[in-house]
């Protein structure tokens, strides 16, 4: 089993951990395309420094599975991913003036929408002396950024003065999709399809037409084109992302949380436990320290709700989740001691806590938990492939 993260150093820290299994990661990547047709081009998205889990490790893996783009946020996050050794083509979803030069040197593909934008990059490629593929946003309902879709023909019009530019996609982005039943995604197909057709009538043939996010790849099947955007899902966060109890693709979790009790103390009834005094024990309790906070990701809203696993049981969490540290309530479990491990999120035995668990508990989605927990909790990243 190769472990990607191990050092003397990494020994010596805090034994808070997100252990990333790779090899779910790979099994999330061809579970996914089998269901959705081998034919359809794959991004994989692994914008938020891949949804918390580590965009380096896991696009390099996915790179080498098959994936034939990558999908970011920023072009400092695509620029992470050359630097890193990535090399398919990787798509920023965002991007501001004065990135232009370094988008072409790193071979980043710029998502636009406005014309002034357009401009720039159409500039910046002149003066390198190359063309620049870009691809199109259009807003077909999500009512957030891009190309208002009633506008694609003025539009495309207006970009043809552009010489260095080549329009090599059309997207867009759907805002219910995770429904079964959606007027609201049949709605922007269609005017997806109109926008298409107002481009071609222009003359542009882009190579992408790309609407499909996670859950539209997998629910919509008429939505995905040439290729689809795969997020979530290859971290096996498919729980609260697909409608309930529908039939997707086998999925794996990718990340699980680890710590270890740090302090055990025996209190009397009567006590009180963390900030604000929310918690007060009703029996003698023997209460655990976690050295796991706020600001490694485990929310302050599981304070009093959420659950750990140690010795395979179940441990409530009780009073505030702090910053730094959490506390459980441990009586009713034998032979607990410092040391011990336990699992935020993951399996022990035949007991489990899932991402969706905690964002149930949370009341969020599995994407933000995923996503909050911080660069100083050490990422653990395990695969049986061999480098």
């Amino acid at each position: 089993m190769t472990n990607h993260n191990t050092s003397t150093s990494d020994q010596l820290r805090r034994p808070t951990v997100a252990q990333i299994d790779l090899d779910a990661l790979a099994f999330n990547l061809h579970s996914i395309r089998v269901f959705i047709a081998e034919t359809v081009g794959l991004m994989a998205v692994v914008q938020a420094d891949a949804y918390g889990h580590g965009a380096g490790e896991c696009a390099l893996r996915l790179e080498h599975e098959g994936a034939e783009w990558f999908g970011v946020a920023l072009p400092e996050e695509g620029e992470e991913l050359r630097d890193g050794g990535v090399e398919r083509p990787i798509l920023c979803f965002g991007n501001w003036p004065g990135q232009e030069h370094m988008m072409l040197q790193k071979r980043l593909t710029p998502v636009v929408y406005q014309l002034d934008r357009l401009a720039a990059f159409d500039r910046a490629a002149a003066e390198a002396g190359e063309k620049i593929k870009a691809h199109i946003k259009l807003d077909t309902g999500m009512g957030r950024i891009g190309l208002r879709a009633e506008d694609a023909a003025e539009f495309a019009g207006e970009i043809k003065r552009f010489n260095h530019i080549e329009v090599d996609g059309l997207m867009t982005h759907f805002a219910s999709a995770d429904e079964i039943v959606s007027d609201m995604t049949d709605l922007q197909m269609r005017r997806f399809a109109d926008a298409v057709s107002a481009f071609h009538e222009h003359g542009f043939r882009p190579t992408y037409l790309d609407m499909a996010n996670s859950p539209g790849a997998v629910v919509h099947p008429e939505s995905r084109s040439t290729m689809v955007r795969i997020g979530g899902l290859l971290y096996g966060l498919g729980g609260d992302v697909l409608p309930k109890d529908f039939a997707g693709p086998e999925l794996r979790p990718v990340l699980s949380l680890h710590t270890q009790i740090s302090f055990l103390k025996q209190v009397p009834a009567g006590t009180t436990i963390g900030y604000g005094a929310t918690y007060v024990t009703n029996r003698e309790s023997l209460i655990a320290t976690l050295p796991i906070g706020y600001h490694d990701g485990y929310l302050r809203s599981l304070s009093n709700k959420g659950k750990v696993l140690i010795n395979g049981q179940f441990a409530p969490v009780v009073g505030r989740v702090s910053m730094d540290w959490t506390t459980v309530d441990v009586t009713d479990i034998p032979d607990v001691k410092v040391g011990d491990a336990v699992t935020l999120i993951g399996s022990q035995g035949d007991s489990s806590i899932t991402v969706e668990d905690i964002a149930s508990a949370a009341d969020t989605i599995s994407y933000e938990i995923t996503c909050g927990i911080s660069n100083r909790v050490n990422r653990k990243y395990i695969s049986k492939k061999e480098d």
